[in-house]
């Protein structure tokens, strides 16, 4: 039986999925069911939308008072210029990495399954920040019942491989029968979604689309690791773009940040009040194709409401230019808005 959903569920679905704060997520899920036909067509959808409901309910709640502790998050709640998971099978060396990378306090050992939950750290590039989640290693021994769930938030993935090891080609795949058992799907392509990708998950809202990049760590060790990544390709089919490291020795490890500046196409701007020099120590951070607008509605929403117009500082261009609210912004503009 169809569904036959309403322009006003698909507009709260559309919310939802573009929603980073978890009380915004948990608005959009409740306007999602109210808006929703009630018939055998979304008996399934319901049952869904009402577990995620009581699932952030239950996460934004945090531990019973007088109850049992809860034990640590499952969902991390995404801070900075993106939200990136580090995704692996066993002994691949994501902890090491995401270490290096963050320089966090997470445990860090020499076997499988040091990661029990997610851990967050904060990469720096420049004057923002991407954050890395470690989550635990993916193999269908040990699931990992939230995994979905944890990565509803993220905006890319990190996948790291140990090509030296013989085994990497099957945990790969046996990765991503796991990942799509969760509804989870990888996928080469960053930056806009390529025509025709977007009617795979229609329907679907808790369905993740993440661009994905492998990190061949361990490179080190490999004698000839364009040789090696070139069979990993050929004997996976994967098509992710790849960049060489090593958490022992440090390679490659310096352009992980910028990688993901320029792939996921990362704008800072920053925001001045009339006749006061911008701020230039905490940018806010947008893609690329986004507006005046949405500035607005990072600095308080109240603020989008009210917006009027702005005045932009651009290199090259004229200062103090009046602009509308539906004006692109790129990286680097100062834009002082006014309601």
């Amino acid at each position: 039986m169809p569904a036959n959903l309403t322009p006003e569920y698909k507009a709260a679905e559309a919310a939802y999925r573009k929603a980073r704060d978890a009380r915004e997520r948990l608005e959009c899920l409740r306007e999602m069911l109210r808006t929703m036909p009630k018939h055998k067509g979304t008996d399934h959808l319901q049952a869904e939308v009402k577990t995620r409901i009581r699932e952030l309910t239950e996460e934004l709640a945090g531990p019973k008072k007088g109850g049992a502790h809860t034990g640590p998050a499952t969902v991390i709640r995404p801070e900075g210029a993106a939200q990136v998971s580090l995704l692996g099978p066993p002994n691949a060396g994501k902890s090491s990495l995401h270490a290096r990378l963050t320089a966090s306090s997470a445990p860090v050992g020499p076997y499988p399954f040091t990661t029990q939950y997610p851990q967050p750290g904060m990469l720096p590039y420049e004057d923002i920040a991407f954050q890395l989640v470690d989550l635990p290693p993916i193999t269908p021994e040990h699931p990992v019942v939230w995994l979905g769930g944890a990565l509803q938030p993220a905006d890319a993935a990190l996948l790291v491989v140990d090509l030296g090891d013989p085994a990497c080609v099957d945990q790969v795949a046996a990765l991503h029968a796991v990942l799509s058992e969760r509804r989870v799907t990888l996928t080469e392509h960053w930056g806009p979604a390529p025509a025709g990708s977007a009617g795979s998950h229609e329907g679907d809202p808790f369905a993740v689309l993440l661009p994905a990049l492998i990190l061949a760590n361990k490179a080190d060790r490999i004698r000839d690791l364009a040789g090696e990544l070139q069979v990993f390709r050929e004997l996976t089919g994967v098509r992710y773009p790849a960049l060489a490291v090593s958490a022992e020795t440090g390679q490659g490890l310096g352009e992980v940040g910028p990688w993901l500046f320029r792939s996921l196409g990362v704008v800072r701007v920053y925001t001045k009040a009339p006749g006061r020099p911008p701020d230039r120590d905490r940018p806010f951070t947008l893609r690329r194709g986004q507006t005046v607008l949405d500035v607005a509605r990072l600095v308080h929403k109240d603020l989008a409401e009210s917006l009027k117009y702005a005045r932009l500082w651009r290199t090259g261009e004229a200062n103090g230019l009046q602009i509308g609210r539906d004006h692109p912004v790129t990286d680097g503009d100062v834009v002082e808005l006014h309601t």
